[in-house]
């Protein structure tokens, strides 16, 4: 009789370990990297809101990050969960939100809108990464709605004589008023440079396209933002934007629109939020595309001077749709049908 074979146990390492795709992943990127590249990315724009705002720009960008931090803090603990306060994400909220808000705008705006931004933008849906709406402009829109008067245009024309930028309308209230004047006849000028610079008047983080753009092709040569949505949104403004002007019915042509307003900021640091944006590259480019389109909707059309809180709030709304239309189509094709 033959001797059985002595029992011999598996190698560990020869295992073949069998998962569904992506096989390949960058372990390096986290949400606490990315979202502290958002914060670097930010830093060109809260230095030059400082420099125009000065101590209104440290006091508001500062007590958003504190609220924020503490509705996060109490709200997940009255969940029974971790704080995650160590991944940035509640103070990446805070900075934005901050920087959205008018340099006039009373305290306990920055406190209500940051404690709604973290309830009922991100913790009602189960905390970061199931949220559907971004956090930022949920609190944004919550203020807006519901203090109509300290967020409306009087809320930029504050008397101070160190900021004379404050007793100045902002470019996109001046082109609102104006065109009902180029209807009769008159003419509107608004020049490149102030605009570009960030030396006029606006939101915290809204006045200079310079630091905006800075900051945003950092988080794309970063890969913390998709370069597919800020192109999008870019691209339809500045088409719509100028055919409207070429029709008469904005004053200012499509280059205006893009660098006005909070187009760059909503751009690159807003819609490019990864829970909230679509999945896939051609998804990306549609969602820009979108939030675009509905940006200039909302500044030739309806009586708000600016558009990119409610276009990115709609257009994240589609973001399920997007993600079912733009399915990547399989190596090698579809399956083939069955036959009888």
């Amino acid at each position: 009789m033959a001797e059985a074979a002595p029992e011999t146990k598996p190698d560990p390492a020869a295992r073949v370990h069998v998962a569904p795709s992506p096989h390949l992943s960058d372990t390096t990127t986290t949400t606490r990297r990315m979202m502290l590249d958002v914060l670097i990315g930010l830093a060109p724009v809260l230095v030059m809101s400082v420099v125009v705002f000065r101590w209104y720009a440290v006091a508001q960008v500062g007590l958003c990050v504190l609220a924020c931090l503490a509705a996060e803090a109490i709200f997940t603990l009255m969940r029974g969960k971790p704080v995650p306060i160590g991944d940035y994400s509640a103070a990446v909220t805070g900075v934005i939100l901050g920087l959205s808000l008018p340099a006039s705008a009373p305290w306990y705006i920055a406190v209500i809108g940051s404690a709604t931004a973290i309830g009922l933008g991100k913790v009602v849906f189960g905390g970061l990464g199931f949220n559907i709406f971004n956090p930022a402009m949920v609190g944004r829109a919550f203020v807006m709605l519901s203090f109509a008067r300290e967020m409306g245009a009087s809320a930029y024309q504050m008397v101070e004589s160190q900021l004379q930028v404050l007793t100045q309308a902002t470019p996109l209230t001046a082109a609102k008023m104006a065109a009902k004047e180029m209807a009769e006849g008159q003419s509107f000028s608004q020049e490149f440079w102030p605009l570009f610079i960030g030396n006029v008047n606006g939101s915290l983080g809204e006045t200079s396209s310079l630091a905006l753009l800075l900051g945003g092709i950092y988080l794309c040569v970063r890969r913390s933002a998709s370069w597919q949505i800020p192109a999008g949104t870019v691209l339809a403004t500045f088409v719509l934007a100028q055919a409207a002007y070429w029709m008469n019915l904005t004053p200012l042509p499509g280059i205006y629109h893009v660098i006005g307003g909070a187009l760059l900021l909503g751009a690159f640091f807003i819609a490019t939020d990864p829970v909230t944006s679509p999945l896939t590259a051609k998804g990306k480019f549609i969602f820009g595309l979108g939030i675009g389109a509905f940006v200039v909707l909302i500044r030739v059309f309806s009586g708000y001077p600016e558009g990119v809180m409610f276009a990115v709030l709609l257009m994240n709304a589609v973001v399920p749709l997007l993600n079912r239309w733009t399915i990547p189509r399989p190596l090698g094709g579809p399956l083939p049908e069955k036959t009888e």
